[in-house]
């Protein structure tokens, strides 16, 4: 699992002065979403996924917000090149002059951008990282490998 302090994050933002559109998909539903942030100043960027109603939600939460984290939100992050993670943060997870923008993603439908692949299908959501690690998020389950 990660933690991510605000703090950090937002100074690694305080460099980047124009705002950016941050692509996104969300399921048929609306019930997931996932947009991509870049790491500045590297080319770098990681996805961050989230979701709205599911039966696992209590014991995420339950897990970010009891000691040591303290931390309030849950949902999930995918590296370029890492394994996807459970994210627990306190805060907004990218620069907030940015604005993430989704595209509905329809059921067989695949999402390409900057080496992340997203496939919608109606049991959940898979994506992936050209090294093959990746996360799977339906309302009943999730899986990060």
């Amino acid at each position: 699992m990660r933690l991510l302090a605000v703090s950090l994050l937002l100074a690694s933002c305080a460099g980047s002065a124009v705002a950016a559109r941050l692509p996104g998909l969300q399921t048929p539903t609306r019930n997931i979403t996932c947009f991509y942030v870049p790491v500045r100043p590297t080319a770098h960027g990681n996805l961050l996924c989230g979701i709205k109603r599911s039966t696992y939600a209590r014991q995420l939460q339950r897990h970010c917000i009891s000691p040591p984290t303290g931390l309030d939100w849950h949902g999930f992050e995918l590296s370029e090149t890492h394994t996807g993670e459970i994210l627990c943060a306190g805060g907004i997870m990218y620069d907030p002059r940015d604005k993430p923008t989704f595209v509905t993603l329809a059921y067989g439908r695949t999402w390409r951008h900057k080496g992340f692949t997203c496939v919608s299908r109606f049991t959940g959501l898979t994506c992936t990282n050209r090294a093959g690690h990746g996360l799977f998020l339906s309302r009943e389950s999730y899986r990060v490998f």
